[in-house]
């Protein structure tokens, strides 16, 4: 049996890639073909043009593939289009009725400052070696966007994603497991004012989440008040709001990142004081949060649950309008 093989040629310009394949498409391929354009959205692609002019065949795993990643680009403001199918590819488009969600019109040709690596022949090469393969590209600005009940059902497995990687400010091991951190958001969504913010340029770089506590607000709901009532006598504050989680990914302005999110979020909710809850053991996460400016006012006795929680608290002044 012959195993089928897919080569991958990629060239970028700017912010717009063109990917080349030459091969087939099918169970043994799609796997390195999914990593090439999830790569591509890692690496802040705004357009990915695909060239198929060389591709001989393509299943409906590889279908699936295209418009998965279609669909997440599309959620961070990107395209894909394929180019050139062949015939196989084009009764495949059409029957599944994919064509208008992926193929390329014909008055949108691969640009020619692309066109001229049609030609290249296969060796893989999966990113730009000018830009660092593990890093999101960072604009000038960094967009911060609070997200709807809905947006946030729609992007939990995209924010799953990004909290699952190496990242930085999410204390403990047990913080990147999927499961863990899907069953955290959809714990703070039930509680009244839940807020989720998320950081972005072309592809997710940071997010953070949490809710507003103060005196008969049922954000308190699974504490009794206690917290509430714990948290003002040590701060003289009555209202605040709980950081469920921070998220930022690792790069050089990572810092950076996360606390524009905290502050954010405070602001949208009204408050100038933070509270983060944390394992007394987890030494990594209270090293992290004091990097961002968070005092550690030690144990609280008293809250329920099997651990007596770290608490941590920032304070900052409301944001303007401007600073956002």
């Amino acid at each position: 049996m012959v195993l089928s093989r897919l080569d991958i040629h990629r060239r970028n310009r700017g912010e717009r890639t063109l990917v080349t394949l030459a091969g087939d498409i099918g169970p043994a391929t799609t796997p390195l073909l999914r990593a090439a354009l999830e790569r591509c959205l890692l690496d802040g692609v705004t357009v990915i043009d695909i060239d198929l002019s060389t591709v001989g065949s393509c299943d409906a795993r590889g279908l699936d593939v295209f418009l998965s990643a279609s669909r997440r680009a599309g959620r961070v403001h990107a395209s894909l289009l394929l180019h050139h199918p062949c015939a196989q590819i084009s009764r495949l488009l059409a029957d599944t009725g994919s064509a208008p969600l992926l193929l390329a019109a014909p008055a949108s040709p691969v640009p020619p400052a692309l066109s001229g690596d049609l030609t290249a022949t296969g060796t893989r090469v999966p990113e730009d070696p000018a830009r660092p393969s593990d890093q999101p590209v960072l604009k000038d600005g960094i967009r911060l966007r609070r997200l709807t009940r809905w947006q946030a059902e729609d992007m939990r497995e995209d924010i799953a994603d990004l909290a699952a990687e190496s990242v930085a400010g999410t204390p403990g091991k047990a913080y990147h497991r999927r499961g863990d951190f899907l069953g955290r958001l959809a714990a703070g969504a039930h509680h009244r004012g839940f807020a989720l913010l998320v950081a972005e340029t072309t592809v997710l770089v940071g997010c953070a989440f949490g809710f507003p506590v103060g005196p008969g607000n049922s954000g308190c709901r699974g504490f009794g008040g206690t917290l509430q009532e714990s948290i003002q006598r040590l701060t003289s504050c009555a209202r605040f709001v709980v950081l469920t989680q921070v998220v930022a990914h690792q790069h050089a302005q990572h810092h950076d990142i996360a606390r524009r999110l905290q502050r954010r979020l405070l602001s949208d909710l009204h408050s100038s004081l933070g509270v983060v809850l944390l394992h007394p053991a987890d030494r990594a996460g209270q090293t992290v949060f004091s990097s961002w400016g968070w005092q550690n006012m030690g144990v609280v006795v008293g809250l329920p649950g099997p651990v007596t929680p770290c608490v941590l608290i920032l304070r900052t002044e409301p944001l303007s309008t401007a600073g956002r």
